[in-house]
């Protein structure tokens, strides 16, 4: 017969003439080693003494429930509680782990470009990619005996250097999972918390301004399709974004109002836009006398006419009459929309800057 783990089992006969044990004692199996044939169990009355079943020693299962009694009740509890603080400590343990990692991945001794690895980890934690996840701290036990080890985690976790010998192997098995569990979790969501700020273009978490988490009258950021760029890892970037208020969605496109500092840095890196542009269509022999006439036809112009927004897109629209002038509200802020000239809810980990006063967290 094969005992089980947690099995109550009576004892029937013991050939050890020294053991307070008597039959009919009750007792709970804590493992069987059955190349040996050897039954460990540990007795209500306290006693560890092992069943050599090949040697004579005899038990039968015990089929009845036991009826709960104040001491189970107890030990219940007291277990219930060492639970809690096993898993208190594992989670205490995996945010230092993190900790550590951060500071040889992407932080002080990282190396290269941190932001760009922090980005790939968030990535791979996002998509559940083995690679990355492999690669995050893991619990591991040290130490030349794993009973020894789990035993040391167990005292220091709760208090207790004598509960761990005492409790059967199933309640062993179950507060080690219980650690590892905790401590996985908490590695995994701290070093996600970490690359948030190493990925930021502000240096803080800004995973709340995600498009998906911006509903209208929400602080986002915005940008448009002439910001793309390509990153080093060959992602898709965005040189700027804006910091708004998303007030309503056109046609497919966010519209958003932003503050007088704002418009007048979309203002400025239009115009820089412009000037690159037409640096580089110089470069490329074309006449000075068309010059304007290209960089109109491709980039909007805008300028400040006291405190309107003027966006001269005549030549991009192929229309005489497509002047927008953009008048601030009463509030002072601008809504800045237009023909082509048009904005998209962007991702602020995907800008390489963001201008604005971003809102914190509980703000958001």
């Amino acid at each position: 017969m094969t005992y089980q783990p947690g099995q109550r089992v009576a004892l029937v006969h013991t050939s050890d003439p020294h053991t307070p044990l008597r039959p009919g004692d009750t007792g709970t199996v804590r493992r069987h080693d059955q190349r040996q044939n050897i039954v460990e169990v540990t007795w209500d009355s306290g006693s560890a003494l092992s069943m050599c079943l090949d040697a004579g020693d005899r038990m039968q299962l015990v089929t009845t429930t036991p009826q709960p009694t104040d001491e189970l009740v107890d030990q219940a509890t007291g277990w219930a509680t060492a639970l809690r603080r096993m898993r208190a400590a594992g989670a205490d343990a995996g945010r230092t782990a993190a900790e550590c990692w951060a500071q040889d991945t992407i932080g002080a001794r990282g190396g290269g470009d941190t932001r760009l690895a922090a980005r790939r980890v968030l990535a791979g934690i996002n998509d559940g990619d083995p690679a990355v996840l492999d690669a995050l701290p893991h619990f591991t036990l040290a130490g030349d005996s794993v009973d020894i080890a789990g035993w040391e985690l167990f005292a220091d976790a709760t208090g207790d250097t004598t509960g761990w010998f005492g409790s059967r192997i199933a309640q062993r098995d179950e507060a080690m999972a219980v650690y590892r569990d905790a401590f996985t979790a908490a590695a995994v969501d701290r070093v996600a918390d970490l690359c948030h700020l190493a990925a930021s273009p502000t240096g803080r978490d800004v995973s709340h301004l995600h498009p998906d988490r911006v509903r209208v009258g929400d602080v986002g950021v915005f940008s448009g399709e002439w910001a793309l760029t390509v990153g080093r890892d060959g992602s898709d970037r965005l040189e700027v974004g804006f910091v708004g208020t998303l007030i309503d969605h056109w046609n497919g496109w966010a519209v958003f109002s932003c503050s007088r500092a704002v418009a007048e840095a979309v203002v400025a890196d239009q115009q820089r836009r412009r000037d690159q542009y037409r640096h580089s269509l110089r470069d490329e022999g074309v006449p000075e006398d068309e010059l304007d006439r290209r960089v109109n036809a491709e980039l909007a112009n805008l300028s400040f006419d006291g405190d309107v927004i003027v966006a001269d897109q005549c030549t991009l629209s192929d229309d005489p009459e497509a002047i927008e002038r953009i008048a601030p509200d009463g509030d002072g802020r601008y809504v800045l929309m237009g023909r082509s000239w048009r904005w998209e809810a962007v991702d602020p980990y995907a800008c390489d800057r963001i201008i604005g006063d971003l809102p914190d967290t509980d703000q958001a």
